[in-house]
């Protein structure tokens, strides 16, 4: 039995600290993936063009265009390899290692210029403190990578975007794609009201699209900061009068004051004896909190 057959049948551990450094290396990776996908697909509403998708072997761009060609950028987390494929037939393959984001950085741009696809990006991090961000190039610091660890994040992703796949398809309404977005590290899944939101007082042009209808999200985050672990969240924006005070499910879900999500905890889950019942009854409850409290026309929107 293949290594992540045995991992799907028991969900993994993935405490925080037992793969920090690692993270931020492949935050920082995916974040280079990410904004070559955002250079060269044409703009989505919410920004859904910039995302990542889970796949039987890792992360992929989708393929995007180049003038008459089609590429494509796949992180493969069972051999450990980053996969560029182009529409002509040709193919180069990168090792995924200990490496620091520049070398990671410099490798695949050489990469993409020798087959003929060269792309420019913006190489400061997206979504992160001042005092961490390290432009692409100059990163020497993030070098971390601990292939069982990787694999293993992957494995939760994979089941995690099932189960957001079979909640998404109960919605009619609007709803995005199950997408990684680089930026915060996280797969998310969205659910729209159909109304317009009022645009966010001080709020950037990226914000304002991200949040111009108003919206019940769910995802999956990996954890850090403040939260030592990885964990499920919910929000809703804008966030209806009595949210926060909003009995969800399960019972050891919580609103999170600073956040202004409900979080669940991923070994929470993990540990239950139904983990994919206990994570819909979290997606389920929080989405009726949204729903109910925001007078969404829940019967046009619902099968």
């Amino acid at each position: 039995m293949s290594r992540a057959a045995t991992y799907i049948e028991s969900l993994p551990e993935l405490p925080y600290d037992s793969w920090a450094d690692t993270q931020v290396t492949l935050h920082m990776w995916t974040q280079i993936v990410g904004k070559i996908r955002l250079s060269l697909s044409p703009l989505v509403n919410h920004w859904w063009n910039v995302a990542l998708y889970v796949t039987a072997r890792g992360l992929t761009t989708s393929p995007m265009p180049y003038g008459s060609r089609t590429l494509e950028i796949l992180f493969d987390f069972i051999d450990h390899k980053l996969l560029i494929e182009c529409s002509d037939g040709q193919m180069r393959e990168l090792p995924l290692k200990p490496q620091s984001v520049a070398q990671f950085y410099q490798e695949l741009m050489k990469t993409l210029a020798q087959l003929g696809m060269p792309v420019s990006i913006w190489t400061v991090p997206c979504e992160l403190p001042p005092e961490q961000t390290i432009r692409f190039e100059k990163d020497e610091q993030h070098r971390s990578y601990d292939a069982d660890a990787a694999h293993k994040f992957w494995v939760i992703l994979l089941w995690v975007d099932s189960v957001f796949k079979k909640f998404r398809g109960d919605f009619i309404g609007k709803a995005s794609p199950v997408h990684f977005f680089w930026g915060s590290f996280d797969l998310a899944v969205t659910r729209f009201s159909g109304r317009r939101a009022p645009p966010r007082p001080g709020a950037d042009p990226v914000t304002l699209e991200a949040y111009s209808h108003e919206v019940s999200s769910a995802g999956f985050w990996p954890g850090g900061g403040d939260i030592k672990g990885p964990a499920f969240y919910s929000y809703a924006a804008p966030e209806p009068a009595g949210f926060a005070e909003r009995k969800v499910n399960p019972s050891a879900a919580y609103y999170h004051p600073v956040m202004k999500e409900f979080l669940l905890m991923y070994d929470d889950v993990r540990i239950a004896d139904s983990p994919r019942d206990v994570l819909l009854s979290f997606l389920q409850s929080t989405y009726d909190a949204a729903a109910d409290l925001g007078k969404w026309d829940r019967k046009a929107l619902e099968r």
